[in-house]
């Protein structure tokens, strides 16, 4: 089956050509997102994960923006920056992959909760490949969150994310999650009060569920 029948052949390709593991080497670790953005994701994360859960964070870095008050069975995190991931204190296990290369997770079957990707949608090679793996290893009924902002590395983002607007955007991870095996998805957006001084970055984050069959 082509996961990605319908697509241009060049749809998910990245204007650099440079290995992720390179690339993000040389830039400093951590988000794009203001301080608003990333307080707005920690509140959707409360009021979505459970407590206690197991959470996998994908394309991780040195802050997975999880609520402090809460404690989780479990906390892994996957990304190219060895260094971000040592200094991201909610991690309990830390495993150092290039996902575009190789989307494989290195986790057993129906061993996780939920599936976090924070502001990593824009730079997905081979979304259905990977987003197939986090159904993989989710529970049944267990949760997947995607959260990304306005702003982009325009190198490494894919040139259909780039051509897209954002009500497009989300009809295309409507798309890619329906053929990674996710159930129905629920989206929406949160943007910063105009007198804010730390928030200026809109917030788009989508949820979907694995079916109890995949």
């Amino acid at each position: 089956m082509n996961d990605l029948h319908g697509f241009h052949p060049q749809s998910f390709t990245a204007a650099s050509g440079e290995s992720d593991t390179a690339f993000y080497s040389r830039r400093p670790a951590g988000p794009m997102l203001d301080q608003g953005a990333q307080a707005a994701i920690t509140a959707l994360y409360r009021t979505l994960l459970p407590e206690g859960g197991d959470i996998l964070d994908l394309m991780a870095g040195p802050d997975s923006h999880l609520p402090p008050d809460m404690e989780f069975g479990s906390v892994i995190g996957i990304g190219v920056n060895a260094q971000a991931l040592d200094s991201n204190t909610r991690l309990t296990d830390r495993v150092v992959e290039d996902l575009n290369e190789t989307p494989e997770l290195p986790l057993a079957d129906e061993s996780m909760d939920a599936v976090l990707l924070c502001d990593v949608a824009p730079y997905l090679r081979q979304p259905v490949t990977l987003l197939r793996e986090a159904a993989r290893v989710l529970q049944p009924g267990g949760l997947i969150i995607l959260t990304s902002g306005t702003r982009f590395i325009p190198h490494k983002a894919t040139a259909l994310w780039q051509a897209l607007d954002e009500t497009d955007r989300r009809r295309m991870l409507e798309t890619l999650l329906a053929r990674a095996g996710f159930g129905p998805v629920d989206n929406g957006t949160v943007t910063p009060a105009p007198e804010d001084l730390f928030w200026h970055d809109a917030v788009h984050a989508m949820t979907a569920r694995r079916p109890d069959v995949v």
